[in-house]
C-alpha cells in the first residue's frame, strides 16, 4: 500500500515534533520542562499546584500503586524503589522510598522527571515529597534513600472516567546534568543529606502532613 501524505502525516509529523521537544528540554532544562510539561498535560505528567490540602476521607475500596524508577543514558547510577508496588484505601496516605546510589568515582548532578499512569488519574494522585524537577547531587559512592508518601482520592472511584481503575503506577526517571558548572554543583541539593532529614522530619509530623495536588481536581 502506498503511504499519502496527509492528515496521518501530519498527526506523524505532530508526534515526532512533540517528542524531540519533550527530549530537547528534558536535556536543556528541567524547569522547562516542567513548564511544557504543565501547560500540554503530556505524558501524565501532574501539574503543580499552589494549593496544598489534607487526605480525604478514605473509602472502602482498594487502589494499588505501583512504583517504576528508570535511569537515562549516561548516568552511571543504580535507582529503584524500595517496594515495587503497594496496595491501600483510596485516600490511605500511603509511605515508601525509592533509593539511588553514584556509581562513579566523581560528584554527579541529576535530576528526575515523573509521570502518573493512566494519564486520567493523575488529577486524583498526591504526594508529599518529590525530588523531580529540581537539581539533585551524589558524591561519588553515596547513596540516599528518598522518602515518598502519597494518596490516590477516593472522587477517582467516583468519576466516570476512573471508576473501573484499581491500579495507578508512578514513573520517575533520572537524567544527568551534562558538564555543570561550579555554581550549579554548588547549588544542587545534597540528596543523600536532604533525604535524611525529610525523612525524619516525615517521621516527627507526620499527621501534620500536606499533600500537594498535582493537578486540578474535578
Amino acid at each position: 500500500m502506498n503511504w499519502r501524505p496527509g492528515k496521518n502525516g501530519a498527526v506523524i509529523f505532530g508526534t515526532t515534533t512533540v517528542v524531540a521537544v519533550m527530549i530537547g528540554l528534558v536535556s536543556y532544562s528541567p524547569t522547562l520542562y516542567q513548564l511544557f510539561c504543565a501547560a500540554t498535560g503530556y505524558g501524565g505528567t501532574v501539574q503543580r499546584a499552589n494549593a496544598a490540602t489534607a487526605p480525604a476521607k478514605m473509602i472502602d475500596r482498594s487502589v494499588t500503586v505501583r512504583f517504576d524508577a528508570n535511569v537515562a543514558a549516561g548516568l552511571d547510577w543504580d535507582f529503584a524503589p524500595e517496594r515495587r508496588q503497594i496496595t491501600g484505601k483510596f485516600g490511605e496516605p500511603i509511605q515508601t522510598y525509592y533509593t539511588a546510589t553514584n556509581n562513579s568515582d566523581k560528584t554527579v548532578v541529576a535530576h528526575a522527571v515523573f509521570n502518573v499512569t493512566p494519564y486520567q488519574a493523575a488529577p486524583y494522585f498526591f504526594k508529599i515529597e518529590c525530588f523531580c524537577f529540581t537539581d539533585e547531587k551524589l558524591k561519588p559512592g553515596e547513596s540516599a534513600k528518598m522518602p515518598l508518601v502519597l494518596y490516590v482520592d477516593g472522587q477517582m472511584a467516583k468519576d466516570p472516567t476512573t471508576a473501573s481503575l484499581n491500579s495507578v503506577t508512578l514513573s520517575y526517571t533520572f537524567y544527568k546534568q551534562v558538564n555543570p558548572s561550579a555554581e550549579t554543583i554548588a547549588n544542587a541539593r545534597d540528596l543523600g543529606e536532604g533525604s535524611r532529614e525529610k525523612a525524619a522530619e516525615l517521621s516527627e509530623n507526620f499527621e501534620a502532613t500536606t499533600y500537594a495536588n498535582d493537578a486540578p481536581r474535578k
